[in-house]
């Protein structure tokens, strides 16, 4: 398991729209291991979870950065299994919420 790596980068896409990087964000990376990824029913318990949240929350996958208390944010992100994924929250009282949604797509979200 991953631990929490603290506050990295930048927030936002570069000019360039190339990278994603997230300024003063306490993050976490996680693989996800569902043998069908990050289906409906998944995203729905992983946006649910994150709505408990007092800042935002986001999953950066590859370029691509959603909302994490969007359903079909979650979905459009495509994770397959072996995915990985930083969840990234903006204020460190989500330090719970952040383990929460860790923990759900280190455990195949109990499927």
């Amino acid at each position: 398991m991953d631990t929490v790596n603290g506050r990295i980068g930048r927030d936002g896409i570069d000019d360039a729209g190339s990278r994603v990087a997230l300024s003063n964000h306490l993050t976490r990376n996680v693989t996800v291991v569902n043998e069908l990824g990050l289906h409906a029913r998944p995203a729905a318990r992983f946006a649910r979870a994150a709505q408990e949240a007092r800042s935002r929350i986001w999953v950066v996958f590859g370029e691509e950065k959603a909302d994490a208390t969007s359903i079909m944010d979650v979905l459009a992100l495509g994770c397959a299994r072996g995915a990985r994924l930083t969840l990234a929250a903006e204020d460190p009282a989500d330090r719970l919420v952040l383990e929460t949604l860790a923990r759900l797509i280190e455990t195949g979200f109990e499927e």
